[in-house]
């Protein structure tokens, strides 16, 4: 009986001969089993053997980097051997594989380089999701290629998808209705003890985790396994666990992703037998993986994620609450190797409005990467390939649009032989550009050193200064401040890049220029490339121009503010490498200085030059201008001489429409003929529109053509707005218009009085009272159809009676009106009958 026989019996084996015969049936199958089941261990075991394997490896992905180390080293041991033989795994920086490997556990990334060195991946006879549930980027596009390649080029291939929380339902309907087979039950039973209250917000995370961990160690045996949301939180707990003074015997151990490898391992080992052990850790630990001695978990209920905002293009870090069955998953911790406890800080009533499932990193990450990898596989459009949940399409398209700016995609989204190298490179499109373009300048070395400070949090996190330079060179040794594990680490993985940029060929023989890391001390160059420009070839959207309030404005159109006075606080020019994105203006986190002449030498394929013929508002003119930019930052402009007219015209229209119809020269005679215009077209389908509004829509139309050879508000005035406006009639309609609303009336003295058209409804005649007699009934405009509005005159021209019906005056109102204008003005002929009475401008009719 061999060793794997020998093990404690799990539940998941319970169902292994279900599951077996599932693939034995058919390609695909979707396993769901609960924390503690042992699926991550027993289930490649139980397939290495099958028929149908034929000899072939199975890769199972791993969601991180510890948990696929120690999976592949526990079923390693299983058999009697070493990691490397049977059973390997492939992490980054770490490869353990050889000739008789059959077995090979993979972080995420690694199944995507892969799949596009070899899309049928011929070698391979099994791929395995574990925790899928997680939904990372990487594991929901490897299965999305996956799907693909066997549907097109494997149809043998086997492909599993296991998860303890998973809704199975799905998956396994997007697997061409898989089967779906379930292992039931913990090993251990776990009691969950809820908070009695929410926790105040006065009260620090560390003191309230710190206490709940003293009180579990009181009351329970065996380790406690502390979960945080980040490494900030953990430092904080394990000071005030030590400040606090805890048992002797016991001692922390801190668990995060960018811990040394052989922390991490410390980290989850058992304890001495007279020791007992604390392990803060964040959500690293919350799937795929026993800490040894752990009976007790105390979970915060707080997990730290990446938020990519489309808006700014930047990503930040967020706290957010823990999935339901992110917490069952965590729970599950304590019951993996005895009965435990759960410490949830969150009360029972809380629990049921927890999120059921984490949101899929796809949904809220930066796609460039994706897209990138897409593209090489053959992919412009993502509904090409079958999804669990299809990536944002404004996202997806903001990603496409960085990756034609870094010349990673030509402009019908096609990978260059640039982008083809960046998806080998195995980091964020942006530092693959950078690295690349530190290689040509003949500085890899730097460049790649740049990379790996950017690929982790910073360095120096309580370095006031936001200069890169400085993090640089406590990279290089050159800082006491800096913490020495990640300094080793961050080290490591520039060695790595830089031997890839020194060995990576093209495929054809030739090779990177400047790739060999010592070039990076000359360069055939005029200038160096600074550290801005190495920065600026990464974040070219975010090179900043130091505006004259002290703020700066980036090329991508945001603003942004360095958060304290500093050294870099007098540079012209920056380039931003990490930013965040509250408020309008984004505060600056890491930058390096740039000057004029490091983008005129590094940042010309960036640099547009285009013709700027717009409105000057201040000047009421159009400026005609010759413009460098970069992105939203203008380098200088000069005048043009002999501009476009045809532009210019546009130009001088957009600035009517902007300043409005008070640009033009509206003269009394323009402004009635617009009114009478206006009147026609209330009742009449054919007659043209003359609102202020209508005139500024259709300028193109009945202004443009007069337009040619000026430019400013004052060649406008040349315009003669009258005969504009009478341009836009036909003949027929100018007579009639001449006919229907007249601009003069002549009334029954045979004055020739001016009608106000002011208010097309309404239009006004304002005459004498005395020269409207014998006329006994309102004057009509419109065929009849339009009363004229009489403002009746005093001789002194000031209104006695506004009326709409003459008669009515004449045979009510005019009495008491006579009677107080013949005592205001004796000399003047107030007849008792203003029918019979002769009309006069004068004081009295002629003769009387």
């Amino acid at each position: 009986m061999n060793q794997q026989q020998q093990q404690q019996p799990l539940p998941i084996d319970a169902v292994l001969p279900e599951l077996l015969e599932a693939l034995r049936n058919g390609a695909n199958a979707v396993l769901i089993a609960e924390p503690g089941a042992g699926k991550t261990t027993r289930v490649p075991l139980a397939m290495l053997h099958e028929p149908w394997l034929n000899g072939k490896r199975i890769v199972m992905l791993e969601p991180r980097r510890l948990a696929a180390r120690s999976a592949a080293q526990y079923m390693a041991r299983s058999l009697g051997e070493q990691a490397g033989e049977t059973v390997g795994y492939r992490v980054r920086l770490e490869t353990k594989v050889s000739a008789k490997t059959r077995i090979e556990v993979v972080t995420e990334g690694v199944l995507t380089r892969m799949l596009q060195e070899d899309a049928a991946l011929e070698q391979v006879g099994a791929i395995l999701f574990d925790e899928f549930h997680e939904r990372h980027l990487h594991g929901d596009l490897g299965l999305a290629l996956s799907l693909q390649s066997q549907s097109l080029l494997r149809e043998e291939l086997r492909l599993l998808v296991m998860s303890a929380t998973l809704d199975a339902e799905p998956i396994a309907a997007l697997l061409g209705a898989a089967p779906i087979i379930r292992s039931e039950g913990r090993v251990f039973p776990v009691d969950t003890h809820y908070a009695a209250a929410r926790p105040s917000r006065e009260a620090r995370i560390e003191q309230t985790v710190g206490s709940t961990i003293v009180s579990a160690l009181r009351a329970h045996d065996g380790d406690v396994l502390v979960f945080l949301p980040g490494a900030l939180e953990i430092r904080r707990t394990a000071s005030w666990l030590v400040a606090a003074g805890l048992p002797s015997g016991v001692r922390i151990a801190e668990l995060y992703g960018t811990m040394p490898l052989s922390l991490q391992d410390a980290a989850v080992a058992p304890c001495l037998p007279s020791e007992r052990k604390i392990v803060l850790a964040t959500s690293i630990a919350e799937s795929s993986l026993t800490v040894q001695g752990v009976t007790i978990v105390v979970d915060s209920g707080l997990m730290r994620v990446p938020r990519f905002s489309p808006r700014t293009g930047m990503t930040r870090l967020e706290t957010v609450a823990v999935s339901q069955a992110s917490a069952d998953q965590r729970r599950g911790r304590a019951g993996r190797l005895a009965p435990g406890h759960c410490y949830r800080l969150w009360t029972e009533q809380e629990h049921p409005y927890l999120p059921a499932q984490s949101m899929p990193e796809i949904m809220d990450a930066d796609l460039a990467p994706l897209a990138l990898e897409l593209a090489v596989w053959g992919i412009q459009d993502p509904a090409e390939l079958d999804w669990l949940t299809p990536p944002p399409k404004s996202a997806f398209e903001q990603a496409i649009e960085l990756l034609k700016k870094l010349r990673a995609l030509d402009a019908n989204g096609k990978p260059t032989p640039e982008g083809l190298k960046l998806a080998r490179f195995g980091m964020h499109p942006r530092l693959g550009a950078m690295v690349m373009r530190a290689a040509e300048w003949g500085c890899a070395s730097e460049g790649c050193e740049l990379a790996a400070l950017l690929s982790e949090r910073d360095l120096l996190p309580n370095e006031r200064s936001v200069d890169m330079k400085f993090r640089l060179d406590a990279l290089n040794g050159k800082s006491a401040s800096a913490d020495a594990a990640a300094v080793r680490r961050m080290a490591q993985q520039a060695e790595q890049w830089k031997r890839s940029v020194a060995e990576y060929g093209t495929g054809n023989g030739a090779t990177l220029k400047g790739s060999n890391p010592s070039s990076s001390q000359s360069t055939s160059l005029a200038v160096r490339p600074s550290l801005g420009v190495l920065l600026a070839a990464a974040y070219p959207d975010r090179i900043a121009q130091r505006r004259s309030d002290g703020r700066y404005l980036l090329a991508n159109g945001r603003g942004a503010v360095l958060p304290d006075v500093q050294p870099l606080s007098r540079s012209e020019m920056l380039a931003a490498c990490e930013l965040d994105d509250t408020g309008t203006e984004s505060r600056i986190r890491l930058a390096a200085d740039l000057s004029m002449t490091d983008i005129e030498t590094f940042m010309t394929p960036y640099i547009t030059v285009e013709e700027v013929i717009e409105w000057d508002r201040g000047a009421l003119a159009v400026r005609s201008r010759r413009r460098r930019r970069l992105g939203a930052i203008v380098l200088g402009e000069v005048p043009i001489s002999g501009p476009d007219e045809e532009k210019v015209a546009d130009a001088l229209i957009a600035g009517i429409r902007m300043e409005g119809m008070g640009l033009l020269p509206m003269t009394k005679p323009a402004l009635a003929l617009q009114a009478r215009i206006k009147l026609m077209a209330l009742g009449g389908k054919d007659w043209p529109e003359a609102t202020d509004e209508a005139l500024l829509s259709t300028l193109e139309e009945w202004l443009k053509p007069h337009l040619y050879g000026m430019k400013s508000r004052n060649d406008l005035q040349r315009l003669n707005m009258a005969q504009l406006l009478g341009g836009m009639l036909s003949w027929a309609q100018q007579q009639e218009l001449d006919e229907q609303v007249p601009t003069h009336y002549t009334v029954p003295s045979g004055s020739r009085i001016p009608i106000d058209y002011s208010d097309p409804s309404a239009p006004v005649l304002a005459v004498r009272l005395q020269e409207m007699f014998g006329l006994q009934d309102t004057p009509r405009l419109a065929r009849g159809k339009l009363p004229l509005t009489l403002h009746l005159l005093s001789p002194s021209q000031r209104p006695v009676q506004v009326t709409q019906d003459l008669r009515s005056f004449w045979e009510s109102a005019y009495f008491e009106v006579k009677k107080d204008l013949k005592g205001r003005y004796p000399k003047h002929f107030w007849p008792d009958d203003p029918y019979s009475a002769a009309p006069t401008n004068r004081a009295k009719p002629r003769g009387t």
